[in-house]
């Protein structure tokens, strides 16, 4: 049994589908750029984005303790393959999926003041995350 808030599971859940978006489009650009991790599945073949393709975009709740930017979601960017991806074109892609974010997180959560951050090595999703 879970006592988990279920705004908190709403608004995880438009989070998510921002990201299932965001990877399909990643897929699009990038996806026959490098091989697929060897136990990782081909795109399409599950039905979590997240789980199959090159592609494993996402983001958790951080309490932000230790961070310039306080709480907030950390983004997570990963590619599942085993080739070196240069540094220049893993920026590059970063930046891609926080402009897509800039991009979706005002329709998806309208009226709200959230922006993405660069903190420390990685991104945070940062601004109003109040549930009601």
């Amino acid at each position: 049994m879970s006592f988990r808030d279920p705004r908190v599971s709403a608004w995880e859940k438009k989070l998510e589908s921002i990201f299932d978006d965001i990877d399909h489009d990643m897929e699009d650009r990038y996806g026959d750029k490098y091989p697929l991790h060897p136990s990782r599945p081909e795109r399409g073949a599950t039905s979590n984005p997240s789980a199959d393709g090159l592609f494993d975009l996402g983001a958790a709740f951080s309490a932000g303790f230790g961070s310039q930017h306080g709480r907030g979601y950390t983004v997570s960017i990963r590619l599942s393959t085993l080739a070196r991806v240069p540094p220049d074109i893993m920026e590059k892609i970063e930046q891609e999926v926080v402009e897509l974010l800039h991009e979706r997180l005002p329709g998806a959560f309208p009226g709200r003041d959230l922006r993405v951050e660069r903190d420390g090595h990685s991104f945070k999703i940062i601004g109003d995350l109040s549930l009601g």
